[in-house]
């Protein structure tokens, strides 16, 4: 295996109705990554993958088609697929327990209640992963997360959403070229929105 592959998976639910929703802000993150780097994804077994080198690293991006639920299952078979080791596996997911705009990356750590995050620890048999949640809020009432989280960003929101996949990308490029201590540095400051 290769200590300089990486797999990044940016969790979301396919089809055009989940495009702009909160859920799938991973797959903005992975979309965005692809159009600044002139990279096409292709149509594989449980998702769309594209491969983006950069200073002898390569970053296998991964948008599993298994839906949010059912992300372990693409997870673990490009684990399984790719010369990536365990290690070098990045998830980036919403997070409605913090505030829209907030950036949070962890080398490990609890579900904290996504259900994406919990079947990716289920499938791996281990919560010892990078992951980098990105705060989409929870203003809504009791009983409404579902269709929080299914909701489309309001346009206050989305106009700042290249700003903070720019980053999170940024922040991507720094755990794997330099560790997790001088990405969090980066990644986990208040952010200006």
């Amino acid at each position: 295996m290769s200590e300089k592959c990486y797999l990044v998976a940016g969790l979301g639910n396919i089809g055009p109705e989940y495009a702009a929703t909160r859920h799938n802000i991973g797959f903005m993150v992975l979309d965005a990554w692809a159009q600044a780097s002139n990279l096409v994804f292709q149509t594989q077994r449980y998702g769309d993958l594209a491969e983006y080198r950069f200073k002898g690293r390569s970053f296998y991006l991964l948008k599993p088609s298994t839906y949010m639920n059912l992300s372990g299952n693409a997870v673990r078979y490009w684990l399984g697929k790719l010369p990536v080791p365990d290690e070098n596996l990045m998830v980036i997911c919403d997070d409605l327990n913090l505030p829209f705009g907030t950036l949070r990356l962890r080398t490990g750590g609890s579900d904290g209640g996504h259900n994406g995050l919990k079947n990716i620890e289920e499938m791996l048999q281990t919560r010892d992963f990078a992951r980098l949640r990105m705060g989409i809020g929870h203003d809504f009432s009791e009983g409404g997360q579902i269709q929080f989280v299914t909701g489309e960003i309001p346009p206050e929101e989305m106009a700042l959403v290249p700003e903070l996949c720019a980053k999170v990308i940024e922040g991507v490029k720094l755990w794997a070229m330099e560790g997790a201590q001088k990405a969090m540095n980066f990644i986990n400051v208040k952010q200006k929105v």
